[in-house]
């Protein structure tokens, strides 16, 4: 029987966290560490900011590419989970989310859990090109119109069909 550490860590955390700021407050006084609490969720903001931008472009490069994006998306679960562990006040999340942060710490936890995650797609529409620029459609204003549409009635010829609604 395989026995879970994380319940122990959750009802703990908050425990540490407290003894965390009286620490850091005994060291540094009370000001200093409320200072610290609030740089340290305003950097998990605009870390996530700038950091979130960057794997999302990269992201869509890989898309675009035709290759697999599930190391950048994994990537960028994991920038999510750092700023929210910067913003959460206390050292301990902070400490965690700052290591979060580092790119060869991101690579070792996604090498011990991409057996885990399987990626699902489409592969009968071109695998991770599924939304190529030549399946676009464009109109022109005078191509379709809604009142032509209400007069002729239903194409049942059309490979569009309509839902019904619930």
């Amino acid at each position: 029987m395989r026995i879970s550490l994380l319940p122990f860590f959750l009802f703990a955390l908050p425990l540490l966290e407290i003894a965390g700021f009286v620490i850091v407050g005994r060291e540094v006084g009370a000001l200093a560490t409320v200072g610290l609490v609030l740089a340290s969720s305003i950097a998990g903001v605009l870390l996530l900011r700038y950091q979130g931008f960057g794997v999302m472009a990269r992201i869509r490069n890989e898309m675009a590419a035709g290759q697999n994006p599930s190391r950048h998306l994994a990537h960028g679960a994991m920038i999510v989970v750092a700023a929210i562990l910067l913003i959460i006040p206390g050292f301990i999340t902070d400490i965690i989310g700052l290591l979060l942060f580092l790119p060869p710490l991101r690579d070792f936890a996604w090498s011990r859990f991409k057996g885990r995650i399987v990626v699902a797609t489409d592969f009968s529409s071109g695998g991770f090109r599924g939304r190529q620029r030549d399946r676009v459609i464009d109109l022109e204003d005078g191509d379709y119109s809604r009142e032509d549409d209400l007069k002729r009635g239903p194409d049942h010829n059309s490979p569009w069909r309509r839902l019904k609604d619930d």
